[in-house]
């Protein structure tokens, strides 16, 4: 199945549409000369660590407890992600580590 001419136009367009919106939209919104609602801040500080306890989730939904390995190369790196996020509080290290750690556990051990 194949699109026409016409059906590609529209479909770019809109697709360029939808990504003006998401970068122009914030600033018609949220101008520079008013302060940041209390709601956003909220967001701002709230989303960071959901975002990190969705990965988590994410990592362990499908760990079998009772067969192979037993969750162990997920475990140490939710530890490794844990500790660095303590110590140094740069989210992409902690996760970048995390995922390093893990990839290599998976791969080499």
């Amino acid at each position: 199945m194949s699109m026409t001419l016409l059906e590609r136009m529209i479909t770019i367009g809109m697709v360029v549409l939808g990504t003006m919106m998401t970068r122009f939209i914030p600033f018609i919104i949220f101008p520079s000369g008013r302060p940041t609602p209390s709601y956003v801040r909220y967001l701002g500080k709230v989303l960071p660590s959901a975002a990190l306890g969705l990965l988590v989730v994410y990592s362990i939904k499908d760990v079998k407890l009772l067969s192979g390995n037993h969750g162990v190369p997920e475990l140490i790196s939710i530890a490794i992600v844990a500790c660095l996020h303590n110590w140094k509080r740069n989210m992409l290290l902690s996760i970048a580590s995390g995922t390093l750690v893990y990839m290599f556990i998976i791969q080499f051990l």
